[in-house]
């Protein structure tokens, strides 16, 4: 194992989380992604330097606080950088680095934000979605590991039967139960992972929510528990990181435990 290519997709990752960070900032605010193209200080505002935007080391070294206002930065961005990191070297075992690298690599970056963005504000872009999805849409033509109209089975079958649960429970409970942002992403998701990848998806994507959310209910003070909500899109991003990696895994076991 080339340890200095792993630690050279890891720094990759990084300065990737570092942009990562100003997606989920600007773009559920409205703000624009490019302008302005230097990294600010949510609290005060100011430009933050260029030796203080260093991914990961800039945080430790500040002690996670603006060098301006001494305000504290959230850990959430030292988390996401991270994170990132994490999925670059992820893909980089999965792929090595070819072009299915970019792919994946993107696949595991969108989710990043996604997760993020819905645990704030409990939306999921659209900008976001439509992106995965014109990446997956190419790299259909360009893997080797799936038929393209696996991918586009899988978008139609993950966001329709996510539709579907959305409209039941809707009729059925009288409250909406689920957003279009969720319903898109799996757009996104099912034409990367194919269809049987976007059943899962959505099955252990909710079987996670489920857990999460009786003990998150159970833990809350809130009066009103039946109306206790919590955001579907980061169980739907694990469930499909978790495909990603082990789809071959989860698909021969299941089909063989059926034989």
């Amino acid at each position: 194992m080339d340890y200095t290519l792993l630690f050279a997709s890891f720094v990759f990752g990084a300065v990737i989380g570092s942009f990562l960070n100003a997606v989920i900032y600007r773009l559920p605010r409205g703000k624009s992604l490019v302008k302005p193209k230097h990294s600010f200080c949510p609290n005060c505002g100011k430009q933050i330097n260029w030796y203080d935007n260093i991914p990961i080391l800039s945080y430790i070294i500040l002690g996670g606080k603006c060098r301006n206002c001494k305000n504290p930065i959230g850990k959430r961005y030292l988390i996401v950088e991270i994170l990132t990191g994490i999925a670059s070297v992820v893909a980089y075992l999965k792929t090595g680095f070819t072009v299915d690298y970019f792919f994946v690599f993107s696949f595991f970056a969108i989710l990043i934000a996604i997760t993020f963005i819905d645990l704030d504000f409990q939306i999921i872009p659209d900008e976001l979605n439509l992106t995965g999805f014109i990446l997956g849409l190419v790299y259909l033509f360009i893997r080797k590991d799936m038929e393209p109209v696996d991918g586009l089975i899988g978008a139609v079958a993950g966001s329709g039967l996510l539709w579907l649960i959305g409209y039941l429970y809707l009729k059925l409970r009288g409250i909406e139960g689920l957003g279009m942002g969720d319903v898109k992403m799996m757009v996104f998701v099912g034409v990367y992972l194919g269809w049987f990848g976007a059943l899962f998806t959505v099955f252990f994507g909710a079987l996670l929510g489920v857990v999460a959310g009786v003990i998150s209910a159970t833990l809350s003070k809130a009066e009103d528990k039946g109306k206790f909500a919590i955001p579907f899109g980061p169980f739907l991003a694990i469930a499909s990181a978790v495909y990603m990696l082990f789809g071959d895994q989860i698909k021969s076991w299941y089909f063989g435990g059926l034989m």
